[in-house]
């Protein structure tokens, strides 16, 4: 019998795909559905190229495709809850990675996919079985013990977690699993605290986030910082008169942009996650956004902006000093800076076991003064709340000379 060369052609795509040619893959993958619309394996293997491409809406898309035509295969279960989980939807990835579990009990990705899910959505106690199994299953991994330890924090079980922490660093070597383990280890205590969070964990925590950002902070966590930032700058001074430049830094979804519209002319943003960037961009507000770091993107853009607006972004630094120098450097003379921080006790600077930065308000404000700028506005202030209790934190506005 004469071989459909769509059979050829997926596994010539497949060859391509693993040795990382996605575009050669894609193109084949597309001659196969050309040919077969329905090929399942074709369909999800497209999942995996838009996964990895970052394209969460489209790897959802195709993985659902492919499950359809096979709802029983745990590969394409797997494969599709692991989608939902990039995209920032763990609570639908939940059923899907289970499913996929149980039918094949023996694979590690998924169990911690499973449980990376579970902790996600504020199920740790039970995320603990499929990660444990994970780490069974792949010894000398980093990914498996680093997930165990990031639940086992969020049940308070402190010494476990440095235990998986420090496996999970044992095995990463260098690179961002590395960088996260430490940063994570430093939260709790045993070891130094790094200078910042790592720019990589920020901006997969943030991705995930995006979906569900608005939803959690305003209701669930009573978050409504950048309108109490926004009623302290006009107190400081600020016309709400529409004819700013502003910068909105760690823009996320664009609430801040929102409560900076009455002031602004143009606002750009700029964060770390492209996701959030997307969020943002769908609200029609910012004039430009970016996707970089603050203290690469600040000090490129000298005398640039009349206002600096950054809501719940310092807590993923240590050390203000650098970044108050940038935006010293972004600001025109007379700009203002408006900014929250969560307040620190006894410490200059703390890194809590939610893995934010606090700050003692008493040291931001010599942070300050040591980048030129003079305090305006002042006021302490409950940022959110969490695990049911209040955070509380401190609003600045400060002028630079």
């Amino acid at each position: 019998m004469k071989q459909d060369p769509a059979d050829r052609w997926l596994q010539d795509g497949a060859a391509r795909h693993r040795a990382g040619d996605l575009a050669g893959a894609e193109a084949l993958y597309g001659r196969v559905l050309g040919r077969r619309p329905k090929d399942a394996n074709a369909l999800n293997l497209l999942g995996l190229i838009a996964r990895a491409r970052g394209d969460a809406a489209r790897a959802v898309a195709l993985s659902r495709q492919a499950l359809a035509l096979r709802p029983d295969s745990p590969v394409f279960l797997a494969a599709h809850g692991a989608a939902l989980a990039e995209a920032g939807r763990p609570a639908e990835a939940v059923p899907f990675l289970a499913d996929a579990a149980r039918l094949r009990p023996e694979d590690a990705v998924t169990l911690r996919n499973l449980g990376q899910a579970l902790s996600e959505i504020g199920r740790a106690q039970e995320a603990l079985p499929p990660l444990r199994r994970a780490v069974a299953l792949s010894p000398g991994e980093a990914e498996p013990p680093l997930a165990l330890a990031h639940a086992l924090r969020q049940l308070d079980a402190r010494e476990e977690a440095i235990r998986a922490a420090r496996s999970a660093l044992s095995a990463a070597g260098d690179g961002p699993i590395a960088a996260e383990a430490r940063f994570l280890l430093g939260a709790l205590g045993a070891e130094a605290a790094p200078d910042r969070a790592p720019a990589s964990y920020v901006r997969d925590l943030f991705d995930r986030y995006a979906p569900r950002f608005d939803a959690d902070l305003t209701g669930t966590l009573g978050y409504a910082t950048p309108e109490a930032l926004a009623a302290l700058l006009e107190r400081a001074g600020a016309a709400k008169d529409g004819c700013a430049e502003a910068l909105d830094l760690g823009c996320g979804t664009g609430l801040s942009g929102v409560a900076l519209a009455p002031f602004a002319a143009r606002i750009e943003g700029v964060d770390l996650s492209p996701r959030m960037l997307e969020e943002a961009r769908a609200r029609g507000l910012y004039h430009a956004l970016h996707e970089a770091d603050l203290l690469a993107f600040l000090p490129a853009r000298p005398a640039a902006f009349d206002i600096v607006f950054a809501a719940d972004v310092l807590n993923y630094l240590g050390d203000l000093g650098p970044a108050f120098a940038a935006v010293a450097v972004a600001l025109r003379p007379g700009g203002r800076f408006a900014f929250s921080v969560e307040a620190a006790e006894g410490a200059a600077v703390a890194l809590g076991e939610g893995l934010r930065f606090r700050h003692a308000p008493g040291h931001v404000a010599s942070w300050l003064a040591a980048a030129g700028f003079t305090v305006a506005a002042r006021e302490e202030a409950v940022l959110r709340r969490e695990r049911g209790e209040p955070v509380r934190g401190a609003l600045f506005v400060a002028s630079r000379g």
